[in-house]
Formats: structure tokens, sequence, C-alpha cells
């Protein structure tokens, strides 16, 4: 069967995932299986990613996103963030167990010396300690808590971000929805300006309903506007993705291998 593959338009946002699947959690909801044991995907080095900035500069990137696994178990992540920030906005996406007073500290340097934003996001994915511990692990909560009052303090206002995976379903109560729990509980912890993103659970695997899956097809694509696809603007760049950024492929229907993924 032929696999349809959407045109790479333009590049506005690059995806770079520095530690591969080597976290110092281990998720439930995990969709990459990151994990301190054995990752199935290593670190990057300093040279693959630089290279990687260097070259989606030259391609007008609108944002960076640093991610892993952890991202600050790389031992170069502040200076990837340096670099990141000399060519466009960038975040990092950690789960806040490592970012204590010098990390704060050095974030709100690169903060205030940079041209552009920096944003954190602190992944917290339930308002009670114990249900959040149960999907990310023994202190998570706590260590997600203590990175948020230390960039709060240091005015950098870190975006908490949830996957609506253990609070149950949707409420049609809008004070009781994740939200609101997030931003209430937030505010009790002396966080005056919450910041929350909320991201839905994708159905994968046993997930899915039952039935015959239908695979994609380039017929069901004609007259689609590929635009509107995040892989039409958007790349990851991983170990083991060395295709120069000029010659990122089309994205395919499928997916493709990380490093020219069709999205993050």
């Amino acid at each position: 069967m032929t696999m349809p593959h959407a045109p790479f338009s333009y590049l506005a946002s690059l995806w770079i995932q520095v530690t591969g699947t080597w976290c110092n959690l281990t998720c439930t909801h995990c969709f990459n299986s990151s994990g301190p044991k054995d990752p199935w995907l290593r670190s990057l080095d300093a040279d693959a990613v630089t290279a990687a900035i260097r070259e989606a500069e030259e391609l007008g990137v609108k944002e960076i996103y640093f991610t892993g696994g952890e991202p600050f178990l790389h031992p170069k992540m502040l200076a990837f963030l340096e670099a990141g920030l000399a060519v466009a906005p960038a975040t990092v996406l950690t789960n806040g167990i490592l970012v204590r007073e010098a990390t704060a500290d050095a974030l709100a340097a690169l903060a205030a010396k940079s041209r552009y934003s920096l944003e954190v996001r602190v992944n917290i994915d339930d308002v009670d300690p114990e249900l959040n511990d149960r999907v990310r692990g023994r202190g998570a909560f706590a260590g997600a808590m203590r990175a948020v009052r230390l960039l709060t303090a240091r005015g950098l206002l870190p975006i908490v971000t949830a996957t609506e995976i253990s609070m149950g379903a949707p409420s049609t109560d809008p004070e009781q929805g994740m939200y609101a729990r997030l931003r209430r509980m937030l505010l009790a912890h002396g966080i005056a300006k919450p910041r929350i993103k909320i991201i839905p659970v994708f159905r994968m695997g046993r997930l899915q309903p039952i039935g015959t899956p239908t695979l994609l097809s380039p017929e069901m694509l004609q007259g689609f506007d590929f635009s509107t696809l995040m892989c039409s603007e958007t790349r990851v760049v991983a170990q083991g993705g060395s295709t120069p950024a000029r010659s990122w492929p089309a994205c395919r229907g499928r997916g493709s291998r990380t490093g020219a993924s069709g999205s993050p």
C-alpha cells in the first residue's frame, strides 16, 4: 500500500530530544517509554544539538523546544538553552525534579539577557500528591512544586502542564475541571499568577476502540490542505536523526524515523 506524505513547507518549530528516552522518572502514561534504565534512544551530543540549532536558524525557525526524557539530565542543557535563545524563543519541558536553586538562578539569568523569551513547562498530573505520584513516581509532586516555586520567585512564571489521565472523566462543572483544580492548588501554594496547559490523552494501542483499523491512504487526502498539518512545519531532532535540516523530507502517513519526524 502506498503511504501518503505531506510536503515540508517551512520550519516553524524545532523539537530537540536532548536526552532521548533517558529520564529520572518512569511515568505510566509516557508515550515514548522514557525511564532511568537502558533508554532505547540515547542522548544527543553537543555537536548534534548546536548543528541542529544552526541549521534551524538558517531556515527561519520561529521557536525551539527542548525535551527528552528529562532534558536537565544532560550536562550541557543550560548551554543548549543559551544557544537556542540566541536564535528564537525557547521552551524546555521538564518534570522539575532537577531544578534546584542553582539551576533556577541560571535559567533566570538566561531569560534576562536573551532577546527572546524563555518558557519552562513543569509537569504535574494531579492536585493530590499521592495520586500524582502514582502516575509519575514517588516524590514527583514535591519536586515539581519546588521547581514551580523557585522559578516563580525569579519571575519566570513556569507553565504547569497536566495530562488528563488521573482526574477521571471531564466534569461538566467548570469549577471542578482539571484547569480549575490546578489553578486553585497553585494559588493555595502562593503562585499568584498560575499558568496552566492541559494536554489530552491520545488513544494508542489497546486504548483504541475495538474494530478493524483503517489506514490513511493518499485518496483520503485528495484536496486536503497539508499546511494545516504540524508535520508540514515542525521537525524533531534525536539520536540517529542526522539528516541535514536543509533536506528534511516530507512526512509520511505512518510517521518517519526520529530525526526527520513528522511531529514531536
